[in-house]
């Protein structure tokens, strides 16, 4: 049976009974774990399960209907709207310079205050460089409230205000996050409440962290997964961290670098509701990614609904199939004129730099070359198929 998105974020910070596996009939107690990491494929829910968690440890009111204490006081989280608190000053009728400006409320205002008076400003242009380029370089403004960027030439030359694109600024707004968190997980490494650096975060409890991958090439996303299980591994407090993503890169990566953690796979089924099933081993084990991409093609040739994206989806199957079978390359896969099949999925794969090299949507015969290519991969290479038999 399904359940509401609020119960999952019951079960995610709730201690739970389990039998002792020596008497069977002992019920323990099992701690909420350090890391929760959480696969979910896109879509799924998992932003709105941030939120809900959020309201269910810091809600805004108790049950007395006193005024709760701020949510920031019991968890801090990064996900989609963590982003619409920057947006751009876009007047171009006045001719000003482009700024990214912030949202002035509570949250941030305490965020970029504190974040300020720790003297954090070098450090995010540093994890923001590293990500995005070592010449594109953020200058926030004297309060804080607006950052602009410039390109710098070297020689004390730089190209003037410039307008970033979606990604590096996501990037930048992670890099905020990101330094946040590491100050965080710093001062509460101080066992002594009287000799941290500040006292704002004594109260701490949960820092939950949704998708911060959108935008990054393979090698980044890998170094930021390392980051940041390295950051979580130095956590000595009792800070308990929950990690979602449709990634299975990032998701293997944050897998293999933590020791302690637990993992599940999310899961919304039709009728709105959901599942939280916990899982062992990488995505490849626990969950078949490989599987849902053959899936998720099988239905786009059954429908007639082939797009763009699925051209991504099979070279990615490819690709999987190739890494596992030890080929150096995926197009070594194809069957027939290689070349001219590499050359297709090519097309729709690759990221079109200049707007009038957009490449069209697929044409009927290129709709019937994935299926082809599907069909090939999991004749050729060992996909089970299930037949029907005759009892």
């Amino acid at each position: 049976m399904g359940k509401k998105l609020k119960d999952i974020a019951h079960l995610l910070s709730t201690p739970r009974n389990v039998k002792n596996k020596k008497t069977t009939e002992v019920e323990v107690v099992k701690q909420v774990p350090k890391v929760q990491l959480i696969y979910a494929f896109n879509g799924t829910g998992k932003t709105r399960l941030s939120r809900e968690f959020k309201q269910l440890v810091a809600p805004k009111c108790t049950n007395d209907g006193e005024e709760s204490p701020l949510p920031r006081d019991k968890i801090l989280y990064y996900n989609a709207f963590t982003e619409d608190l920057f947006y751009w000053d876009n007047d171009l009728a006045s001719d000003v310079e482009p700024k990214l400006k912030i949202q002035p409320n509570s949250y941030t205002d305490w965020l970029l205050t504190l974040l300020k008076d720790l003297g954090q400003d070098g450090n995010i242009v540093k994890y923001f460089q590293h990500y995005a380029n070592d010449k594109l370089t953020p200058h926030f403004s004297e309060d804080f409230t607006e950052v602009t960027f410039s390109l710098e030439r070297g020689d004390d030359e730089h190209s003037g205000s410039l307008k970033i694109s979606k990604g590096e600024e996501s990037n930048f707004i992670w890099s905020i996050f990101y330094t946040l968190l590491d100050q965080v997980i710093t001062i509460l490494n101080v066992p002594e409440p009287e000799e941290r650096e500040t006292n704002q975060f004594d109260q701490l409890e949960y820092v939950f962290i949704d998708d911060p991958v959108s935008s990054l090439d393979e090698n980044h996303l890998i170094e930021l997964a390392v980051s940041l299980a390295g950051l979580i591994k130095s956590s000595q407090s009792g800070l308990k961290f929950i990690i979602t993503t449709h990634s299975p890169l990032f998701y293997n990566v944050l897998f293999n670098e933590l020791n302690s953690k637990t993992c599940y796979l999310l899961e919304r089924f039709e009728d709105g509701t959901f599942s939280l099933t916990e899982k062992q081993g990488d995505s490849n084990k626990s969950f078949s990614y490989h599987l849902y991409l053959i899936q998720t093609l099988e239905q786009a040739v059954a429908e007639n609904q082939v797009q763009k994206y699925h051209f991504t989806l099979l070279r990615n199957l490819y690709e999987k199939t190739a890494s596992f079978l030890g080929y150096p390359k995926w197009s070594e896969l194809l069957p027939g004129d290689k070349q001219a099949y590499l050359n297709r999925i090519i097309q729709f794969t690759s990221h079109s730099t200049l707007s009038n090299d957009a490449v069209a949507e697929p044409t009927p015969p290129e709709k019937q070359t994935v299926n082809l290519l599907l069909n090939h991969l999991k004749k050729e290479y060992g996909f089970w198929q299930q037949v029907e038999t005759n009892d």
